[in-house]
């Protein structure tokens, strides 16, 4: 029990340290995360058709939402003129 309230307490940690990263928290990255965690979800849930395939469907879906999300973000800036 005090090993998984331990692992628990890493992760969260290590969690909140990467949300304070100010060009992760955007509406774009947010927005997308959000829904990348709702199609994974549903997709977990189908597939494994139990609460741990859908929160890992969830985790999985946000992190891969996150990562578009920032991906077009940049890609915005990117292609963007400053003139």
């Amino acid at each position: 029990m005090v090993k998984k309230f331990i692992f628990l307490l890493i992760l969260v940690s290590a969690l909140i340290g990467c949300a304070n990263n100010g060009f992760y928290n955007t509406p774009t990255v947010r927005r997308d995360a959000l829904g990348g965690a709702a199609v994974g979800a549903i997709a977990g849930q189908l597939i494994g058709r139990n609460t741990a395939g859908t929160l890992i469907g969830a985790g999985i879906g946000a992190l891969a939402g996150a990562a578009i999300g920032n991906e077009r973000q940049q890609n915005y800036y990117r292609n963007r003129n400053y003139y």
